[in-house]
């Protein structure tokens, strides 16, 4: 592709203004098996030339090791980049499996001050609530998280897996520049409330996992036969056993659209995502995660490709037939609270 570098949008009414694609990070360091650092920063730059200046990262990957990897990259280039990082989740080191969520205001001003530290910044551009704690009143942990806007230790307000109530409720309180979910091909739950919320509020979406963790590309058709053992996906109930083999065979409305353009699966399940802003009225800002050059090229050229409406109906019946949930245990999701 070419060095043209992608379109820009807002995030929400009162957020920074970002390219039309971000980053997610994660993988760099964590989740997704082996890493590579080198091409990993590889992948950082490149991406920052292609106008990609969204960074997705969060406290909770790789226990604080994602955040100090992305640190010298986002020092050199600190006025160029948008830092968005997270709070609220931990994974212990001895269970992957578990999660621990919380959400009270001296939690959060434990968590901000130790991934300022990690960032080495002084102020976090997008500061999301990774998940939600329901014992903790989301008036009272997004009260806390204002607080750090006006001590100048946060710029801008996310929440990540809320319903549309706690969207509403969390607005009240303070301006929320983006909500973010799963949100792709084979993830559409957050359609039914929370996408007409957020347009309702003035608010962007951050879709995470737009390539649906990889499946969507076709790069893996089983995670408990394709993926290494640490890799987050063999815990993940669509991509196992029967499902797996179920939803494999969803993708072939997928490269009808993809050899029409002459384009790679994983561009078409972008170009879908992308296309979101204008079928909902809204700013969406996908996040695929990638820790090739290569291939955040190949994600960058997807917002350049526009679906047909007749493409649109082809993919439309997909999501409703995908087997096993998005988590196995969905409790912490928007759609296992809806």
């Amino acid at each position: 592709m070419t060095d043209t570098t992608i379109p820009t949008a807002q995030l929400g009414d009162t957020g920074p203004t970002v390219g039309v694609q971000g980053l997610g990070c994660m993988g760099m360091s964590f989740a997704y098996g082996p890493v590579d650092a080198e091409a990993s920063r590889a992948t950082l730059e490149r991406a920052l030339e292609l106008g990609i200046t969204l960074y997705d990262t969060a406290d909770a990957y790789g226990q604080g090791e994602n955040e100090k990897f992305l640190s010298p990259f986002f020092k050199a280039h600190r006025d160029e980049v948008v830092i968005a990082t997270k709070f609220a989740l931990s994974i212990p080191p001895d269970d992957p499996t578990r999660r621990i969520i919380r959400n009270d205001p001296p939690y959060i001003r434990q968590a901000v001050e130790a991934s300022l530290k990690r960032l080495d910044i002084d102020a976090i551009d997008l500061y999301y609530m990774h998940r939600r704690d329901v014992n903790v009143p989301i008036e009272e942990s997004v009260g806390t998280m204002a607080e750090l806007v006006r001590e100048g230790k946060v710029k801008h307000l996310g929440l990540s897996e809320v319903t549309a109530a706690e969207l509403r409720a969390a607005q009240a309180v303070h301006p929320i520049a983006a909500v973010q979910s799963e949100w792709s091909l084979f993830s559409r739950d957050i359609e039914a409330q929370v996408v007409p919320a957020a347009r309702e509020l003035g608010v962007a979406l951050v879709p995470y996992s737009p390539l649906g963790r990889g499946f969507l590309t076709g790069s893996f058709t089983n995670a408990d036969k394709d993926l290494t053992a640490d890799d987050f996906r063999r815990q993940q109930p669509r991509f196992t056993g029967d499902n797996a083999a179920a939803n494999a065979a969803l993708l072939e409305p997928v490269r009808t659209v993809a050899a029409a353009h002459g384009v790679s699966l994983g561009q078409v399940a972008l170009a879908w995502v992308q296309q979101q802003t204008t079928v909902h009225d809204l700013p969406v800002i996908p996040i695929p995660g990638t820790r090739k050059p290569g291939r955040v090229e190949e994600n960058a050229a997807a917002t350049g490709i526009e679906l047909t409406k007749e493409e649109l109906e082809l993919l439309e019946p997909i999501a409703g037939q995908v087997a096993g949930d998005r988590y196995a245990d969905m409790r912490f999701s928007s759609a296992g609270r809806e």
